[in-house]
């Protein structure tokens, strides 16, 4: 795919100023990014957002900072300044969306509180992600991704029974943050077109974020006194849904609905299990889960991956292999959907990258620019709010800006 012929965009016109820094508050702007929200992301002159030195480095930058901040601008700004706050709130002044991920009270600190700004922008919307929220007893207690998985319930579900809780390998309890931020965005910027121009605070705790995913937890616990625990790679109280072992791997098969599972158990020869009344549905397989996995490990160790994998997709069984980076960059689902995209850096570089969700097909999100080198934008986005080039000039002496 190639960048020339830039479509619609849905969010073109809207104005952000990201404050945020490593990955809730940064994703959130990406995705407005994505989709043509102008996107100025404020980052301390000298190292900017660290992010950009966190895993893989390539010529001195991370490559996941090209899929972070793609599609942004980038201003070095010293916040904690008096002279950069009054840039900032200049900046917000003209804008549509302030994103921030600092700890509450930070930027009430720094004369930034929501009623200070909107006084000056009654029609500004801010995003404002943290640990535990703006209110409540634990406001003012540093929170990350992890400690959010944790409170929210997601820590205590995964891995072995009785085994310690892992993680499942990304910052999800960061990014589901962002995604409920970027909702609520978006919903802030409808009200205020639809109702009268007012915008108003979008208060997103990392933990609520993870427990407003956690399905059914709650209301067990409430009706039963069930407390849900880890069941390794089962879907508890769901029958048959599991991982199985090959000869070469893993397979997950999903034969849980009632027609599926008969499905299934013709494909691997036991018509036995398929045709049982007592297994007709998925209470009376839940009772025999157990037997049901055996069953199907019986049929799935001797064989091959590639082997279950055609003889279930023939059956319409959903099946899938466990992917790894590897089996995503080279698989030609992903390519035909635009999902793996080449992306060039500052650097002259060209890495793979991640495509745009979701597919929007008349207003649809694209790459349009790289992402941005520390300050690349600040005497373009400085000169756009006013400012002269001796002013400007007169701030980098000033270590005001970079």
């Amino acid at each position: 795919m190639t960048t020339t012929s830039i479509p619609p965009s849905a969010l073109q016109g809207v104005r952000v100023i990201e404050m945020g820094q490593l990955i809730a508050g940064p994703f959130a702007g990406k995705t407005l990014a994505d989709f043509g929200a102008e996107v100025i992301k404020i980052e301390a002159p000298g190292s900017g957002d660290p992010l950009r030195n966190w895993r893989l480095i390539q010529d001195g930058t991370s490559v996941w900072w090209q899929v972070q901040s793609r599609n942004k601008r980038s201003i070095a700004l010293d916040l904690r300044s008096d002279e950069g706050q009054d840039i900032a709130r200049q900046l917000i002044a003209e804008a549509d969306v302030l994103i921030e991920n600092f700890r509450p009270g930070t930027l009430e600190g720094w004369g930034m509180s929501y009623e200070a700004l909107s006084a000056l922008n009654p029609g500004l919307i801010m995003l404002r992600i943290s640990g535990y929220g703006q209110t409540g007893p634990y406001r003012d207690l540093p929170g990350f991704g992890a400690i959010g998985e944790a409170m929210g319930g997601l820590r205590h579900l995964t891995g072995e029974p009785g085994r310690v809780p892992v993680r499942c390998g990304i910052s999800i309890g960061d990014t589901l943050a962002a995604l409920h931020g970027t909702i609520g965005v978006l919903l802030a910027l409808y009200h205020r077109q639809a109702h009268g121009g007012k915008g108003q605070v979008i208060d997103v705790a990392l933990h609520e974020a993870v427990f407003n995913v956690m399905e059914s937890l709650i209301p067990e616990y409430s009706a039963f006194g069930a407390v849900r625990e880890a069941a390794g790679s089962a879907l508890p109280g769901i029958a048959p849904s599991n991982a199985y072992r090959c000869n070469d791997g893993y397979v997950l098969v999903a034969g849980n609905g009632d027609s599926i599972f008969k499905r299934l158990m013709a494909a691997i020869g036991r018509d036995d299990l398929g045709n049982d009344p007592a297994l007709a549905d998925n209470a009376g397989r839940v009772k025999r889960v157990a037997e049901i996995d055996a069953a199907i490990e019986d049929w799935t160790s001797p064989r091959s991956v590639a082997e279950v994998m055609e003889v279930l997709n023939g059956a319409r069984v959903p099946v899938g292999k466990v992917y790894t980076a590897k089996d995503i960059a080279e698989d030609p689902h992903y390519r035909a959907r635009d999902m793996i995209l080449e992306q060039p850096t500052r650097d002259g570089h060209v890495v793979a990258v991640p495509g745009v969700v979701p597919k929007l097909l008349g207003t649809p999100g694209s790459l349009r620019t790289p992402a941005p080198k520390l300050g690349d934008d600040t005497d373009a986005v400085l000169r756009e709010i006013g400012l002269t080039e001796q002013q400007i000039a007169a701030l980098r002496e000033r270590k005001v800006v970079a």
